[in-house]
């Protein structure tokens, strides 16, 4: 009897939280730099309140511990990056150690949009990018497999983000070397997780780790849950949330596209 009325209960606040109105959606990132940032027209849009605030602290592994690990870059014909933060680091490395990086050397990026934000480091046209066509990892793989040359693939990772792909690779036999560059730690917004929020949206599994870090007791209670990329849904399904929100899909290539198909969708929001 007492499991019937918990299940009774889940499902009358997941109701709750279809019918009640959204007003206030944390966002688990820094605040857009720009004015005319896409999330800032769907405040207007749609009358809400977006509160932005990182949940995770991002830190380089510094050279001389990345050299412990005795990986040579110059070994491997192909990168692997399951997120930007990897992006970013393995371009730091390469500059502080003065490695100069293969134009033959192939980007695979378990979304369109990691593989874009490669843009910022290298000539885009001029180089073998490629990326899965649903943000998974399984078609990542597909795209992998398509090639007919075998690499040694490098994996860039976090001291905490590495299981899935790595143990993908596995599975099908890939020769590839894990390296660590950077590390993940939790951000201090206790004060914040005070305030009631109708949705948080979450980008990493660091993001959602520092939830519970914060406020161990943390209760759903309704709130609606995003979360953008495979690898954060994981986490966000294995923590035991509800998730009502995710990207990207063939529709919503971005958290502002699914945010924005979402709240035009919501009863309390259309007008």
């Amino acid at each position: 009897m007492a499991k019937v009325a918990k299940i009774k209960e889940v499902k009358k606040t997941e109701k709750a939280a279809v019918t009640s109105p959204i007003k206030t959606i944390l966002i688990t990132q820094p605040k857009p730099e720009s004015e005319k940032s896409p999330y800032f027209e769907l405040e207007k849009k749609y009358d809400v309140k977006l509160d932005f605030c990182p949940f995770i602290i991002v830190e380089g592994l510094p050279s001389k511990d990345f050299r412990k690990q005795k990986v040579e870059i110059k070994d491997h014909g192909a990168v692997i990056f399951n997120s930007r933060n990897a992006i970013d680091h393995f371009f730091r490395i390469c500059e502080e150690l003065k490695i100069k990086v293969s134009p033959e050397m192939k980007y695979f990026c378990i979304t369109e949009a990691i593989s874009l934000y490669l843009q910022r480091f290298i000539i885009y046209r001029k180089r073998k990018i490629f990326y899965g066509e649903d943000g998974t990892v399984n078609s990542m793989l597909d795209v992998i497999a398509k090639h007919k040359v075998k690499e040694k693939y490098l994996v860039p990772v976090n001291d905490i983000c590495r299981a899935e792909t790595l143990e993908c690779l596995q599975k099908n036999d890939m020769e590839y070397s894990e390296v660590v560059l950077y590390k993940t730690v939790c951000a201090d917004v206790k004060e914040l997780l005070k305030k009631k929020h109708d949705m948080i949206v979450f980008f990493t599994p660091g993001g959602v780790k520092s939830l519970f870090f914060n406020n161990p007791k943390f209760n759903q209670n309704g709130t609606i849950i995003g979360a953008f990329g495979p690898i954060t849904t994981k986490a966000v399904e294995d923590a035991g949330l509800n998730l009502q929100l995710k990207a990207p899909l063939p529709k919503v290539p971005s958290m502002v596209a699914a945010l924005d198909l979402y709240l035009a969708n919501h009863p309390s929001q259309k007008k």
